[in-house]
């Protein structure tokens, strides 16, 4: 049954595109493994998709040299160009992850881990198949008996699936089940997409990158409430990001209106203030509750308006997060837009989303 208390965190590292180890991308990903390698808050590390970007044995092995001694699990799907060589056959071989589809609890949330790619024929062919929409459905409904919330991994929108009625029949099963969030790759660029239902999250490339810099997104769900956050690597620690009440745009009614106040700090030094503020009020400490959690000392406020955090840490780092809670909720999207980026929410700087849609599906060069 979903408690209050449930709680997921991972990090989301955008497609790797991997072809030689000289190549930046692979440097950058060394960068980023190093960066997260003492995170012990994280559930996992994710992998959208595109992680060879020729799909060949020799790329995978290169993905699997790079993880070998990283110490936190890692979730790795597939992509279209991870079918390039015609299956999935290196895929599975050289990187021994389980095979797709699958399901793990982790933190009281079901995670479903989707293969968009191997039941089509290659390049943007996206198809799940009909054993794969059976298990998805099946997976849904069990989740709703048990009264499980569910997140959902899969390499694009549902509405790029060329299957005979399955972008439909997708996005509905989504926007009707038990679901909270669905992370997915393909687009090279950061962008968020609510349909008053679920909220889509897609994380900027790490290889094949137009827009901004290299880095990831900090994702979590925090009973009912997503949270997401997408940092660049220049960007040290500490990192702070308020989980619980959830933001309006980014979570249906309700889930903004929680009474208490959580978050999530992460960091490489001792923190010498960790504080809350409604409004203009005082500033109030955050109680620490453990693996780099804290949680106000008191209830929200009723009518608050404005939420925001700040930790400061022994070496000088600072960082603060915002939450405006008069934002509006999502509307309900009409059922031909659900499952696809005609909801997206657009700018956002604070989420570190741009609104360019420079990717080669969208607005950018065509790789």
């Amino acid at each position: 049954m979903a408690r209050q208390d449930d709680f997921l965190a991972f990090a989301h590292i955008g497609d790797l595109h991997l072809t030689t180890a000289e190549a930046d991308n692979a440097r950058d990903l060394q960068t980023l493994l190093q960066r997260l390698r003492e995170r012990t808050e994280l559930d996992f590390v994710y992998l959208p998709g595109d992680n060879a970007d020729n799909g060949t044995a020799e790329q995978y092995r290169l993905l699997r040299r790079l993880l070998d001694d990283f110490p936190l699990p890692v979730t790795v799907i597939t992509g279209d160009h991870d079918m390039e060589g015609g299956d999935l056959g290196p895929f599975y071989a050289e990187l021994q992850v389980p095979q797709l589809p699958y399901f793990r609890e982790v933190g009281g949330v079901r995670c479903l881990f989707l293969d968009m790619c191997g039941p089509g024929t290659g390049g943007p062919d996206f198809r799940l198949g009909r054993e794969q929409l059976q298990w998805l459905e099946q997976e849904l409904h069990e989740a709703t008996r048990l009264e499980q919330r569910c997140v959902v991994f899969m390499h694009s929108y549902p509405a790029d699936l060329q299957g005979p009625g399955e972008a439909e029949r997708v996005a509905r099963l989504l926007h009707e089940g038990p679901v909270r969030l669905v992370e997915i790759g393909h687009t090279h660029y950061n962008e968020l997409a609510h349909d008053g239902g679920v909220l889509y999250a897609a994380c900027r490339s790490t290889g094949q990158i137009e827009e901004g810099g290299v880095g990831f997104a900090l994702v979590t769900l925090d009973g009912p409430a997503v949270s997401w956050r997408f940092r660049e690597l220049p960007d040290g620690w500490p990192w702070v990001q308020i989980t619980a009440p959830g933001d309006p745009r980014l979570n249906g009614a309700g889930v903004a209106e929680g009474h208490e106040c959580r978050v999530l700090v992460l960091g490489d030094a001792d923190l010498s203030a960790c504080e809350w503020q409604c409004d203009d009020g005082p500033w109030w400490p955050l109680q620490p509750l453990g693996k780099g959690r804290y949680q106000g000392d008191r209830p929200v406020p009723e009518g608050t308006r404005r939420l925001q955090v700040r930790v400061r840490d022994s070496r000088g780092g600072e960082d603060i997060d915002r939450l405006d809670l008069d934002g509006g909720h999502r509307p309900l999207a009409a059922p031909a837009d659900w499952g696809s980026d005609r909801t997206q929410l657009g700018e956002w700087q604070a989420k570190g989303v741009l609104g360019t849609q420079l990717g080669p599906n969208r607005n950018g060069r065509k790789w």
